[in-house]
């Protein structure tokens, strides 16, 4: 008999106590290791429920799991309190869509009294009145995209203010198709099924429901029920992890889209189908790189071999332990405090030069050290790429003769700095008969540096499927842009972008989404349009708070905590995010206030159970929690005054005003339900581009 889990189950699942979920993976092992028919089971037809093959079984004395049981399968479909599950099987059946042949969980139409209009605002369809945004499409393309037929009826009715809801009621292929029909886009058809296809094996049906061949999947699945992305993969994700390229790759899509987890299955995929190859799975930071081995572990804890012949590391991380490797020694990296004070004594003495000390150590950090630059000809020739400050060749002369003198001084005391050591990577890899790894998957890319792709370069040697690249440009924080086909990624025609989101409500992502342009250009011309994005769930609008003061920020959080709190939400579910570390001990007493643990977030320390986690900004890429809170979000705090005292070349205002953007969008959409942006007033101009109203 096949065992099938449903993603329905793992949600609902989810929502228990540790205790009640306890009792009912034990009954789940039970039903998969014993069988349906064993007599220490408590099966009960459910005989009022439309479908027939809709079953309860007794895991605790008021839990029930109802399963769909057939003479060759048995599907675990939902679990709740007793009235609770039986409510809902009682409004749903399991069937094979008519036209796609998916398997499909359907709500059934008739038990529906009245689609109810959610209260949530700040929807954004292109839509005039109260037109019915799909009359005039025809029924055969409405259910080629897997609306079942029972509900073409309320489909054709649908407005923009009953959208959501009709759309929160249908199968999520349907709803992902109608969403992106409303916002201008065309859906992707998934081919039809064959008429004696197993329906659970159609693409659609694959995103919600899984065979598990085994005890050791079923524990997997049950272990970490909020990682759906472990189980069940989107079509068009799905698509990008098993494509073959014959070039270098990117994903790209905004916050929430799913890119990392493209990379993490990307990574287990290479794996898998060349057996004898080494993955590697790099990311921007430690952080990062801890939360993907934990992702992986999930991922392929009944595969340990395959786990031995791939490696997560951060960026530098790797750097540093590729370049011991291969003979990188008695050279020490230097710290950027060393650098700044051999370019202010190399400018003291150089006479007459009206270059400032924040000018000097930008045009280093983004020209000359970026560039790996080791002579005046070099110098006098680059192009300045998102330097906006013009020079004549005069000026760069002075300013090489400072350059030149710091070069020196790093090669005099043996040391070197982070873009020396990727270069001499690059160098390295060029030299080797074999690399290190046969592939590699880079996640947050758009941070990525010259020197660093210069590496991933050399490396790859333009092998088919040996570079995978995913990271939002919109999400761009370290990084000032440069040209990638100038140093050999030509990305052209293997640059895709994710639009749907599965992680932020539609309420926070429109507003996040103020924060950044509706298209944003690489410096190779390559654009991303992030105004075709579509979230599949609604929630509460995000609230904007000015306060009179601190502790007034103080108790606007605490009590919305307390709200939160009351309807279910955990501690762990909750980051608490503000711009540097000098605004981390406000964060930490409003914690405190709440009657909250609090753990810090850096490179070493992780979150745990039952304690918020407390973070800077720049440490929020790559998570996620069930409600965010963005606070300290003062106009004096964000941006940060002292990037603004320290900027360099006047023309790179605006790019720290970007990037300081690009710092709050990052921050908010770490939220999945719930968020909630304060500050004391005035608050940063930021907040009030966010739009939406701001409470008093």
């Amino acid at each position: 008999m096949r065992f099938l889990i449903a993603d329905s189950f793992t949600d609902s699942l989810a929502r228990l106590t540790a205790e009640e979920q306890k009792s009912v993976k034990m009954t789940a092992f039970d039903l998969q290791t014993v069988g349906a028919d064993s007599p220490g089971l408590s099966f009960h037809k459910l005989d009022s429920a439309r479908d027939k093959h809709f079953w309860s079984v007794r895991a605790s004395s008021d839990i029930r799991i109802i399963v769909h049981r057939t003479d060759d399968s048995l599907l675990l479909c939902y679990v709740d309190h007793h009235d609770k599950a039986y409510e809902w099987a009682g409004r749903r059946k399991l069937e094979t869509h008519p036209t796609t042949g998916a398997a499909q969980l359907v709500e059934i139409r008739e038990t529906i009294r009245e689609i109810v209009v959610p209260v949530y605002k700040n929807e954004e369809l292109p839509t005039a009145g109260k037109r019915k945004l799909f009359a005039n499409i025809d029924d055969q393309i409405l259910l080629g995209y897997g609306v079942p037929p029972e509900w073409l009826v309320d489909v054709r009715e649908a407005d923009e203010d009953s959208l959501f809801a009709i759309a929160g009621k249908l199968p999520v292929e349907a709803a992902e198709a109608l969403l992106e029909l409303a916002t201008g886009g065309m859906p992707e058809v998934v081919p039809v099924a064959g008429i004696c296809a197993n329906p659970f094996e159609h693409p659609d049906a694959k995103r919600r429901f899984r065979l598990l061949a085994s005890s050791e999947e079923l524990e997997r699945a049950l272990e970490y029920p909020w990682e759906k992305w472990s189980i069940f993969l989107h079509p068009a994700q799905q698509k990008l992890v098993e494509k073959k390229h014959d070039g270098p790759v990117r994903v790209s899509g905004s916050a929430g889209t799913g890119k990392t987890i493209v990379a993490l299955h990307r990574t287990v995929h290479l794996a898998r189908t060349n057996p004898e190859a080494r993955v590697l799975l790099v990311t921007f930071s430690v952080t990062l790189a801890n939360s993907l081995k934990t992702m992986l572990r999930r991922l392929i804890d009944h595969e340990p071999r395959l786990g031995e012949r791939i490696d997560v590391y951060s960026l530098d991380e790797l750097g540093q332990r590729l370049f011991k490797m291969h003979g990188g020694v008695g050279l020490s990296l230097v710290d950027a405090e060393h650098i700044e004070n051999l370019i202010s004594n190399a400018a003291k003495e150089v006479a007459g030069h009206r270059f400032g000390d924040n000018f000097l150590q930008s045009e280093w950090e983004q020209v000359v050290d970026a560039w790996q630059i080791h002579s005046w000809e070099g110098y006098r020739d680059v192009a300045r790429l998102g330097r906006r400050t013009r020079l004549t060749e005069a000026q760069r002369a002075i300013l090489w003769s400072i350059f030149e003198k710091v070069r020196a001084d790093l090669k005099a005391s043996n040391l070197m700095t982070l873009a020396g050591m990727y270069t001499g990577l690059a160098d390295i890899m060029k030299e080797l008969k074999n690399t290190p790894y046969d592939f590699a998957v880079i996640d947050e890319a758009q941070d990525i540096g010259i020197p660093e792709l210069r590496f991933f370069v050399a490396m790859g040697r333009d092998r088919p499927d040996a570079l995978f690249f995913t990271g939002d440009i919109g999400q761009r924080i370290f990084q000032q842009p440069f040209s990638w086909k100038m140093l050999g990624v030509d990305l052209r025609g293997r640059s895709y972008t994710l639009r749907i989101n599965y992680r932020t409500s539609r309420q926070i992502r429109q507003q996040a989404d103020r924060l950044l342009d509706p298209e944003i250009r690489d410096a190779d011309g390559i654009v991303d349009i992030r105004k075709g994005a579509i979230s599949v769930f609604g929630g509460p609008p995000p609230v904007i708070r000015g306060c009179a003061d601190i502790a007034e920020e103080r108790k606007v959080i605490v009590e919305w905590l307390a709200r939160l709190r009351a309807e279910g939400v955990r501690p762990q579910e909750i980051g608490i995010f503000v711009r540097s570390r000098d605004e981390i001990e406000r964060a930490t007493t409003v914690a405190e206030t709440a009657g909250l643990s609090a753990v810090c977030l850096d490179d070493v320390t992780a979150g745990a159970d039952n304690a918020v986690t407390l973070a800077t900004m720049h440490l929020a890429k790559g998570l996620e929690f069930r409600a965010v809170i963005v606070m300290a979000c003062d106009d004096d705090v964000l941006p940060f005054a002292q990037r603004i005292k320290n900027v360099g070349d006047i023309g790179d205002l605006k790019e720290i005003y970007d990037s300081e953007r690009t710092l709050l969008y990052v921050a908010c959409t770490r939220a999945r339900e719930y968020l909630i942006v304060t500050g004391v007033k005035p608050l940063s101009e930021f907040v009030g581009d966010m739009g939406g109203e701001i409470q008093k």
